[in-house]
């Protein structure tokens, strides 16, 4: 009798997991920088000018066209969850538009001579009951037979260009809300070693496959004035975008900075990605660290953050407005992470 070999784990398959997989931004910037002499047509309200989340093409007055594609490999080795955290982390882009979400397409590339049918099955039909909460339909998509596992979404959604949150609109004086907390890159580095528990991978599961769904109603507060998501730059990385875009300094209270439960354990005992360095590298001339920060608080303040909190610059008039649409939709763990400087010529982001 003829025995099936088991299959592989999925995080075996690939050499790099979840957001992690990011290219750097500094090596990221350097390979798009002539696509930036391209011609802007003038219905294209955002492009690649700011590293936003999204596309953004105006349809009508009142009504514009957001687009986004995001995929990567296996961050956990349950093929269902590894789909609903891509699919979640793909759909994460709409919603930091302000967007509402209509329809996603499938991107699929799978190694179909090592896993069974049935394995990629399941990482489909969790990308599907992800779309299901989010309310829309997987349209089509494409798929390729790939050495390493990849699964994501092109996630489409609509929004009043009046609505439209940038991450280049932050202002003076602005207060910064962060959706969910820090540590996913940490907690995904120690699953691959082993060393995570069953405790760990539930908050990691819970985290990642909890939809931004604040995203439109954050955007119809008039007070809200930029959002972004922060996800494989990590903190750093995406709070220096929204820096450089705004023309502003950022100014986090690092001590107020939500993380994940065992975090701390986790980095002692070495648990960091790889992406979390080659992160640093790229941008960490752009971050003011305070005297004496340590090595293990700056591997989480670049942490890359597979499907991660929105990100939020407010007038401080709306903050409880703001508080109230987290908690709304289950976002209990939201936190006031810092303000928004003055303008400046050469932007940073300052942790204090």
């Amino acid at each position: 009798m003829t025995q099936t070999a088991p299959e592989p784990r999925l995080t075996s398959l690939a050499h790099g997991g979840g957001c992690g997989c990011k290219i750097a931004p500094g090596v990221l910037s350097d390979l798009l920088r002539g696509s930036a002499a391209l011609p802007v047509p003038p219905q294209l309200l955002v492009g690649i000018e700011t590293s936003d989340d999204a596309a953004v093409w105006q349809l009508s007055e009142h009504q514009a066209l957001v687009a986004t594609t995001d995929f990567f490999m296996p961050v956990v080795d349950d093929p269902f969850d590894f789909g609903r955290i891509a699919a979640t982390n793909a759909i994460s882009d709409v919603y930091a538009m302000g967007a509402t979400p209509i329809l996603a397409l499938a991107v699929v590339g799978m190694p179909i001579n090592v896993l069974s049918g049935a394995t990629i099955a399941k990482v489909l039909d969790g990308g599907a009951q992800i779309c299901r909460e989010a309310g829309i339909p997987i349209a089509g998509g494409h798929t390729i037979d790939s050495v390493e596992p990849i699964y994501g979404l092109v996630a489409l959604g609509l929004i009043d260009p009046a609505l439209l949150k940038k991450n280049a609109d932050a202002q003076p004086g602005d207060v910064l809300v962060l959706g969910k907390p820090l540590g996913v890159g940490i907690l995904s580095a120690a699953l691959k070693k082993g060393a995570l528990d069953a405790d760990g991978y539930a908050r990691m599961i819970e985290v990642t496959t909890r939809l931004n769904r604040p995203g439109p109603d954050l955007a119809a507060i008039p007070g809200v004035h930029a959002m972004t998501d922060v996800t494989g730059f990590g903190l750093g990385g995406h709070a220096l975008e929204m820096a450089r875009g705004s023309g502003c300094d950022l100014l986090i209270d690092w001590p107020a900075v939500p993380r994940l439960a065992g975090i701390d354990a986790l980095i002692a005992l070495g648990h960091v990605t790889g992406a979390s360095g080659r992160n640093w590298a790229s941008y960490g001339a752009g971050v003011t660290l305070p005297d004496g920060f340590a090595e293990a608080e700056r591997a989480l303040l670049s942490d890359p953050q597979t499907s991660g909190g929105l990100m939020v610059a407010c007038h401080p008039q709306a903050l409880d407005q703001v508080m109230a649409a987290f908690t709304r939709h289950g976002f209990g763990d939201a936190a006031i992470i810092g303000q928004v400087g003055a303008h400046t010529a050469t932007p940073r982001v300052i942790l204090r």
